[in-house]
């Protein structure tokens, strides 16, 4: 008897155990803005949306402020709407101008603002995308866009720190875009089509419920498993009932 509580209380610290390294991989990561899809062709044109979660319990998101990389110009950015929101788009000039499918690039946004009207701001639980099309995307390795978001009691939450190649993410990091040559493969440069919905990317940061069940499924199988084993054990210790 002594034994099988042993083997008991064994079997229910490896289960612990294996449970809570199991989540602890897939534990939900700081939710931040972000844009999707996160990697596109270089020279091409695509369809992104910057999606901004609410991180407050008790204010909403009014304002949404993405500042578009200064050595990064883009010939055409134009906005969808968004109910409830206004938009406003700010330019600069490009000096030296850039040749783009053989005009010169004299002019070129620099900053979107996204404003709440009503009561479409971003309540907490919530979140909110902000489409944008894009292209011809800029001869560079990767597009980070600065981002400031204000909420209503006046907090403003900074998402403009640029991750670095190899290091951990940055405790507020900047959306970024990846962009790969335009001979990359297919695969790694996909862009949504024009139908596409943003954020229809498969994206990491959206585990959402079906992970959840994966999770729930294989902690019940390795209970299962354990609750077997005590089973089997019981029936080799339990003296057979002489007839």
């Amino acid at each position: 008897m002594i034994r099988l509580r042993r083997s008991a209380a064994a079997a229910a610290l490896t289960l612990t155990a294996v449970a809570a390294t199991v989540l602890g991989f897939t534990g939900p990561a700081a939710a931040h803005v972000s844009v999707n899809p996160k990697e596109a062709t270089q020279g091409g044109y695509g369809r992104f949306a910057f999606r901004v979660p609410n991180e407050s319990d008790t204010a909403s998101t009014t304002k949404v402020e993405v500042v578009l990389p200064e050595n990064a110009p883009v010939g055409s950015v134009s906005t969808m709407p968004v109910p409830g929101w206004t938009v406003a788009v700010e330019k600069r000039k490009v000096d030296p101008p850039i040749e783009v499918h053989g005009s010169q690039l004299t002019e070129a946004v620099s900053k979107l603002t996204w404003t709440a009207t009503g009561d479409a701001a971003v309540k907490p639980g919530q979140f909110q995308e902000f489409p944008v099309s894009m292209g011809p995307l800029p001869q560079v390795d990767r597009m980070v866009f600065k981002t400031l978001q204000t909420y209503s009691d006046g907090n403003v939450s900074r998402w403009i720190e640029e991750p670095t190649a190899g290091g951990e993410e940055p405790e507020n990091p900047a959306p970024v875009l990846t962009l790969a040559a335009a001979s990359a493969s297919p695969s790694a440069a996909a862009v949504p089509a024009a139908g596409t919905a943003p954020g229809d990317d498969g994206d990491d940061d959206a585990d959402g419920p079906g992970t959840a069940l994966g999770i729930a499924g294989l902690v019940a199988g390795l209970a299962g498993v354990v609750l077997g084993g005590l089973a089997f054990a019981r029936t080799r210790r339990e003296p057979t009932a002489k007839s």
